[in-house]
């Protein structure tokens, strides 16, 4: 995943050779937690995600720490995700879920407002928004 590098087109130290940095770039944990809290107050606020709000099992804690555990590894961090729970396996574990264009583009727009409140560079805000909006169409399944 050295996506940041190609779009960045500068070398960077990695924490691990797979992996891209992007989690040290952006601030580390302290970003990424921030990115989960800034999704989900998003996802309860906005009247036009309260159908996927309506998805998620309540209290929202547990789907915030999901995914903050997600997003760790997935930008170059500890791998919590994995520890716990193994292979992602994103579109799998989301297939029960009836996910069309109005879901994802619902889920896209917390995640717009989250990188915008906790992502300070812009430039890496729409690297990180572009990769995730790539991963966020491959789990339609409707």
């Amino acid at each position: 995943m050295n996506w940041i590098k190609k779009i960045l087109g500068r070398e960077i130290e990695d924490r691990d050779p797979a992996q891209s940095n992007a989690y040290d770039l952006i601030g580390g944990d302290q970003t990424i937690r921030a990115i989960a809290k800034h999704f989900y107050h998003a996802m309860q606020q906005r009247e036009d995600t309260q159908q996927l709000l309506a998805m998620h099992p309540h209290p929202l804690s547990q789907s915030e720490q999901k995914l903050y555990e997600f997003l760790s590894g997935w930008l170059g961090g500890p791998q919590l995700f994995q520890r716990k729970y193994g292979n992602p396996m994103l579109r799998a574990r989301h297939m029960h879920f009836a996910i069309d264009d109005n879901m994802r583009d619902q889920w896209l727009r917390c995640m717009a407002v989250a990188l915008e409140q906790s992502v300070k560079k812009p430039e890496h805000r729409q690297v990180i928004y572009q990769a995730i909006a790539q991963l966020a169409d491959h789990m339609r399944n409707q």
